[in-house]
């Protein structure tokens, strides 16, 4: 009897997880919502000199997604496009802060008992 071969699964497969793991990041919705839609920063990043190591000489940026873009209508088709629209809607809630995240992880003073001192005295009445 024969190894069965099963087909499409990338179940252990180490160049699938290698290629996850190593791809290009771009910045994370915290960061663009602090830093880069700030209205000063924002310009700053729509009118960026020309540099030559970044794709399009760095002149098509896509502040949402905080991608460079080799064309105009590259730009454009972006800005049309389900990624940008659904990077768009995230970047429309509020960012988590520190307190929430401690609160979620149960470390926040919403749950604790305030700490009460008493002078209390063993065998007085």
């Amino acid at each position: 009897m024969g190894r069965l071969r099963r087909s499409r699964t990338h179940g252990a497969s180490r160049e699938v997880h290698r290629f996850s793991r190593t791809r290009a990041r771009t910045k994370d919705l915290d960061q663009i919502q602090l830093i880069d839609l700030d209205p000063k920063n924002r310009a700053k990043l729509e009118a960026q000199p020309i540099d030559y190591e970044k794709p399009g000489l760095a002149q098509h940026y896509c502040v949402e997604c905080a991608k460079y873009y080799e064309t105009d209508h590259a730009l454009r088709s972006h800005w049309k496009g389900k990624v940008h629209k659904r990077r768009c809607k995230a970047l429309k809630e509020p960012a988590y802060t520190i307190e929430e995240s401690e609160r979620a992880a149960g470390l926040g003073k919403e749950g604790k008992r305030p700490m009460v001192e008493t002078d209390v005295v063993i065998g007085e009445t």
